[in-house]
């Protein structure tokens, strides 16, 4: 009986804020329904300009959960910009809480409501979020061959056109790094010996075609690349070996008592254009990234171990930036749960919302 409490009591550190998350998309996704049905007469500026808002009022709340709840420490190294900038983020790749680091910079810096995702194909699946990710200007890309360069081109180009700020989160790697997955890693590795590229150890080798294309299909819309490298503290064993990053759940039960992040500002006029010199740019971009990891995992210097580089400086979110999100979108969201119409249209959402969305990242990808 103990342990059953002890069991369900740590479910709860999870299933608590993903409740609420979950809860609130409903409601959410109605405002913003509304707001694009009545901006359809409206330049896209206007639209994306109160699209942004209400994305950063979302999110805020996701942020509110992963850092105020779970108290996590965010330690970063470098200078973010104070002001808000139109920018490529790129980022090594270990689990699913990473795009959870993409939101906790451009807070920062104001900018949440400015961030949309390079996303794998198959996330277009997921109920409603699916859907909404590919309205706020996400991008689905399938790997290899069935790679859609005119499709992305030309919703990046969309955008761009229409003045909408840019925070655009890539993973060059493709797919996570996961210590566990000794064949993927050797699978990269091996594609690296191939190509004649640097073998990386701490992550995998980058593939440069959606960064690429991304880079000079707005390059003069952009200010810069956010090159930042992200390391989870807690996650070096026993033995002393790695091992994988914490999940989001495992995130939100406060299982990660720190995230390192590593930030470096480079300004788009030093990225080379060509294809073949921007591969070597971003290959070494992640060399560089691997030292660092193999010096935060592996240095025999104990004042070295679980940091980078250069003076870290803790960055705590004020409650004022996230809280305020919670109680709007809880505001909007308990009316509905409160009368029988309220909950048939709050079901209605996700079913046919879900449903809608299928069909509509298939027909217009």
């Amino acid at each position: 009986m103990l342990l059953s409490l002890v069991v369900h009591t740590y479910s709860l550190r999870y299933w608590f804020p993903a409740t609420i998350m979950l809860g609130t998309a409903p409601a959410y996704l109605l405002s913003w329904g509304a707001w694009r049905l009545l901006s359809t007469v409206l330049p896209a500026r206007v639209y994306h300009k109160l699209d942004d808002r209400l994305y950063c009022i979302y999110q805020s709340m996701v942020l509110f959960f992963f850092e105020n709840y779970t108290g996590v420490e965010i330690v970063i190294y470098g200078d973010i910009p104070k002001n808000k900038e139109n920018v490529i983020y790129l980022s090594n790749h270990q689990c699913t809480a990473d795009w959870i680091i993409a939101d906790m910079l451009a807070i920062r810096q104001s900018a949440i409501g400015h961030v949309r995702y390079v996303l794998k194909d198959g996330l277009k699946w997921l109920p409603l979020y699916g859907w909404y990710f590919s309205q706020h200007g996400g991008i689905y890309v399938k790997r290899s061959a069935k790679f859609n360069e005119k499709a992305m081109k030309k919703k990046l180009s969309t955008q761009t056109q229409s003045g909408a700020p840019m925070y655009l989160v890539i993973f060059p790697e493709g797919t996570r790094y996961n210590p566990e997955l000794k064949n993927v890693i050797a699978d990269s590795q091996a594609f690296a010996t191939k190509e004649g590229l640097a073998v990386l150890k701490h992550t995998l080798t980058p593939r440069m075609k959606a960064s690429h294309i991304a880079i000079e299909t707005m390059r003069g819309h952009l200010d810069a690349v956010y090159d930042v490298t992200v390391a989870y503290e807690g996650t070096l064993g026993p033995s002393g070996r790695r091992k994988p990053a914490p999940s989001m759940p495992e995130f939100l039960c406060k299982e990660c008592p720190r995230v390192h992040i590593h930030f470096d500002r480079v300004d788009i006029e030093e990225i080379p254009p060509e294809p073949v010199f921007f591969r070597r740019w971003l290959h070494e971009r992640f060399e560089m990234k691997d030292r660092l990891l193999t010096d935060f995992y592996e240095s025999e210097d104990a004042d070295k171990i679980h940091k980078f580089p250069r003076e870290g400086k803790p960055s705590p979110l004020k409650l004022s930036k996230t809280l305020p999100s919670v109680l709007i979108l809880g505001g909007l969201t308990l009316p509905l749960l409160m009368t029988e119409n309220g909950r048939k249209l709050y079901v209605r959402t996700w079913v046919y919302g879900t449903l809608l969305g299928w069909l509509w990242v298939n027909i217009f990808p």
